[in-house]
C-alpha cells in the first residue's frame, strides 16, 4: 500500500510540474503576442530594422515595392525591358546582384522579359503561394522577380524565367567598356579660340587649355606672357580614335588658324602665340608632315613648327571653356577651308 501510494504521489507530482511549466510558457507567449514589450524598446527595434534595410538595399518606389517586396505583378507589355535587345546584364533592382545575361533572353510573346537561364546561384526557385506555380526570387535579397515555367518548348533549355521589368536594373555592356583614348596637342595662337573649335568635334572627349614647349615647370599665365619661358599657348585633346582620326584633327588645326604667321596670330603677338604641332609619336609626325606638304603644294608658306610633345601644363581655371563661360565667339580663329 505504502509503495503504491508513493508511486501514485510521484506521478501526481510530475503531472503538476508539467502543468505548471506549460502554464508559464503560455503566459510568456501571450505576453509576446499582446505586445507587452515596452513601447520604446519596440519602436527602437523597428527603427533599427528600418535603418538596416535602407543601408542594405536600394530605395524603392511604391510601385517597385508593390512588386518586389509584396510579390505583385506588372501589367504585360508595359515593362521597359521586355523588348530590350541590348547586350549586357540584368541586375536585381533591390540589391544590385547580377541575375540574368542578355545572351539568355528571348522573345516569348508574353509581354514580360523572358530568360531560359539565370546566372548560376543568382536566382532561387520556391513554391508559389497559389500552390501551383514556381516563384523565382533574388537569391541575395529575396526580392520577388516573377515565375518560372517549364516544358513549354520555347527554347532548347525548355525553361522560361518570366520576370517583371520593374524588378530589374539593366547594365549595358557598351556603357561598361570605356573607349580607347589618345592625345593630340596643338598650338595656334590664343588657346581660347583653338579650344572652342576642337570642343565641338564629334569624338573629342576633352579639351584643356594650357602651356607646353617651354623651359620651366608649371608656369603661370603671367610668366608665359612675358615671352621668356619658351612656352606656347596650346590645347591638349583627348579623343576617341574610333570616332575621329588624328588626321581629321590636324586638318582642322590648320583650318582654324593662319599657319603662315610667325610668332603671332592676328592681334596676339609673341612666341607664346606661335603655330606649332606637338607630336607624341612618329605616326603623328608623318601625318603632320604630309599635311604641311599638301599646303605648301597649294602655295602656303607654312610657318608651323613640328615639336616633340613635352609636359603639358594646364592653364588656370578661368582660361578653361572661356567662350562657353562668356558666351562670346573667337575673334581671330575663323574657320577657313584649306584641304
Amino acid at each position: 500500500m505504502i509503495s503504491g501510494f508513493a508511486n501514485g504521489s510521484g506521478r501526481w507530482f510530475k503531472g503538476m510540474l508539467v502543468c505548471a511549466v506549460s502554464a508559464i510558457v503560455q503566459l510568456f507567449l501571450a505576453s509576446c503576442s499582446t505586445g507587452t514589450v515596452p513601447e520604446d524598446a519596440e519602436s527602437s527595434l523597428q527603427q533599427k530594422k528600418k535603418e538596416e534595410y535602407n543601408m542594405s538595399y536600394n530605395q524603392l518606389t511604391p510601385e517597385e515595392e508593390r512588386v518586389i517586396v509584396h510579390k505583385g505583378t506588372e501589367m504585360p507589355f508595359t515593362g521597359k525591358y521586355y523588348l530590350n535587345k541590348e547586350k549586357g546584364t540584368y541586375h536585381c533592382r533591390r540589391c544590385d546582384a547580377p541575375l540574368f545575361r542578355s545572351t539568355d533572353k528571348f522573345e516569348s510573346g508574353t509581354g514580360w522579359p523572358s530568360f531560359d537561364d539565370a546566372i548560376p546561384g543568382a536566382v532561387k526557385k520556391v513554391p508559389d503561394a497559389d500552390g501551383r506555380r514556381t516563384e523565382i526570387v533574388c537569391a541575395n535579397c529575396g526580392g520577388h522577380l516573377g515565375h518560372a515555367f517549364f516544358n513549354e518548348g520555347m527554347t532548347a533549355k525548355n525553361v522560361r524565367h518570366c520576370v517583371n521589368s520593374i524588378s530589374l536594373d539593366f547594365r549595358s555592356e557598351a556603357a561598361a567598356v570605356k573607349p580607347e583614348t589618345r592625345k593630340a596637342v596643338f598650338a595656334g595662337g590664343c588657346f581660347w579660340g583653338v579650344e572652342y573649335h576642337f570642343s565641338r568635334v564629334k569624338g573629342v572627349l576633352d579639351v584643356k587649355s594650357g602651356y607646353t614647349g617651354g623651359e620651366i615647370d608649371n608656369p603661370s599665365y603671367k610668366q608665359v606672357c612675358s615671352g621668356r619661358t619658351g612656352h606656347a599657348e596650346a590645347v591638349e585633346i583627348d579623343y576617341d580614335p574610333q570616332q575621329v582620326s588624328y588626321e581629321t584633327l590636324a586638318k582642322l588645326f590648320f583650318e582654324i588658324h593662319d599657319p603662315t604667321q610667325v610668332n603671332r596670330q592676328g592681334p596676339d603677338i609673341g612666341t607664346q602665340y606661335r603655330s606649332a604641332l606637338f607630336y607624341s609619336d612618329e605616326e603623328q609626325k608623318r601625318t603632320a608632315e604630309k599635311l604641311i606638304a599638301e599646303l605648301q603644294a597649294k602655295g602656303y608658306r607654312v610657318a608651323t613648327t613640328l615639336e616633340k610633345a613635352a609636359t603639358f601644363w594646364p592653364a588656370e581655371d578661368y582660361h578653361q571653356d572661356y567662350y562657353e563661360k562668356t558666351g562670346h565667339q573667337p575673334y581671330c580663329h575663323i574657320y577657313t577651308k584649306r584641304f
